[in-house]
C-alpha cells in the first residue's frame, strides 16, 4: 500500500510541476472581535473551489474578503472572470459577514489567449493623459458598484520599475481615493516591499497593504518567502506611509530543482511531496518555514513552505512592531488555516 501511495503521489506532483503553477516568537491571540476586523484573505479566480472550502473552515476569522481579480482584456478594457462574479453573487445571496473588495490587477490578456502578468504598458496607456486616467477611474468605480462590493483594492505591481509610471501611479491613487470616497467606497492599495516609501508621497486616506513576501522564490535560489529580519526591515521602511499600517503574508512556498527548474507550491502540495518521498520536513529557525529535500531521476529538489505556525510567527513579528492589520495571500491549498491567530 505504501508503495502504491508513493507512486500515485509522485505522479500527481510530477504532473503538477511540469504543468506549472497558474499564479503564488508567537504572541498570544488578541480578543477575536478585534482580530476579525483586521484580517483579510484573498479569493483567487483560478482556485475558487478550494478557496471557498477554506473560507468556510475559517469561520469568523476573516473580516475582509478580497476577490482577485479584475484585469485587462486584449483591448485594454477591465473585466471580471465570470466564475468570480458568480461566487460574489452567491455570497451576496448567502449574506456572508465579510467586508468585500474587488481587486484590480495589471495583468492583460492577449489576442491569442495568453496572459501578460503585471503589465506596465497597459497602465502607461491609461495613465498618460488626464482624460484617460479619469475614464479608467470611472470604469473602476462603476465595476465595483455594479458588483455590490464594499471597496476597491488596487494591486498594480512593478510600477516603480519605470521612472515615468511611479509618479503617475501616485496621481492615480489620489484621484481614485477622492472619487471612491464620494461614492461611499473604501480603498486598499497593495504595495510591493521594494516600493520607495521614503521618496514617495502617498495620499492620506486609503489603507496601504505592503506585501511581506517574495524574499525568495522563482526569481532566486532556495529560501523562505519571508523571515524575521526581512519583515522587521520592511515594516521599518513603511514608517513614512500615512495612516495605519497593514501587511500581507503569503501561504505556500516553492520547490527548486538542481536542474534549474523552479515551481511555486501550496502547503498541501508540499506535504504530498514530502510524504511521497518519505522525508520529514524540518522547521527553519529564522523564518519558521518547513524545509525538506528529495531526489527524483538524478535531480535534487529543495522545498521551502509556510504552514499555519509560520503564518502565526510572521504575524507575531508584525504585531510586535505595531502592525495589527494582516492579509493572507491566499485561500486555497492550506492545511489547518482555521488555527490562524
Amino acid at each position: 500500500m505504501k508503495k502504491i501511495f508513493r507512486e500515485i503521489a509522485i505522479s500527481f506532483c510530477v504532473i503538477f510541476i511540469v504543468a506549472g503553477c497558474a499564479q503564488n516568537n508567537q504572541l498570544a491571540a488578541r480578543p477575536m472581535e478585534k482580530e476579525d476586523k483586521n484580517r483579510t484573505a484573498w479569493l483567487a479566480y483560478w482556485d475558487l473551489d478550494a478557496g471557498e472550502k477554506e473560507l468556510a473552515k475559517t469561520g469568523n476569522k476573516v473580516g475582509k474578503l478580497a476577490y482577485f481579480g479584475a484585469y485587462y482584456d486584449e483591448f485594454d478594457h477591465l473585466f471580471i472572470p465570470s466564475a468570480l462574479s458568480d461566487i460574489k453573487n452567491e455570497h451576496k445571496r448567502k449574506k456572508l459577514p465579510q467586508e468585500t473588495y474587488l481587486t484590480f490587477i495589471n495583468d492583460r490578456k492577449n489576442f491569442d489567449g495568453t496572459v501578460v502578468l503585471k503589465d506596465i504598458e497597459v497602465l502607461r496607456r491609461w495613465f498618460e493623459k488626464d482624460a484617460l486616467m479619469d475614464q479608467h477611474i470611472d470604469d473602476i468605480i462603476a465595476m465595483t458598484k455594479q458588483g455590490d462590493f464594499d471597496g476597491i483594492e488596487i494591486d498594480y505591481e512593478r510600477v516603480w520599475k519605470e521612472e515615468s509610471v511611479g509618479p503617475l501611479f501616485l496621481q492615480f491613487v489620489n484621484k481614485l481615493y477622492l472619487r471612491a470616497r464620494d461614492n461611499n467606497l473604501k480603498v486598499r492599495i497593495v504595495l510591493e516591499p521594494n516600493t520607495p516609501f521614503a521618496s514617495s508621497v502617498f495620499p492620506n486616506g486609503p489603507e496601504y497593504v505592503v506585501m511581506l513576501y517574495n524574499l525568495y522564490g522563482v526569481h532566486s535560489g532556495p529560501g523562505p518567502k519571508a523571515d524575521k529580519a526581512f519583515i522587521q526591515k520592511v515594516i521599518t521602511q513603511m514608517a513614512s506611509l500615512p495612516g495605519e499600517k497593514s501587511v500581507a503574508f503569503s501561504t505556500g512556498g516553492c520547490v527548486w530543482g538542481s536542474n534549474g527548474k523552479k515551481q511555486l507550491v501550496t502547503e498541501a502540495e508540499a506535504k504530498v511531496l514530502s510524504a511521497a518521498y518519505d522525508v520529514t520536513p524540518k522547521r527553519d529557525k529564522e523564518s519558521q518555514n518547513m524545509v525538506f529535500e528529495y531526489e527524483n531521476d538524478g535531480v535534487t529538489y529543495k522545498a521551502w513552505y509556510a504552514d499555519v505556525k509560520t503564518l502565526n510567527f510572521w504575524s507575531g513579528i508584525a504585531k510586535e512592531q505595531g502592525v495589527t492589520k494582516i492579509s493572507l495571500w491566499r485561500l486555497g491549498g492550506n492545511v489547518d488555516l482555521k488555527k490562524i491567530m
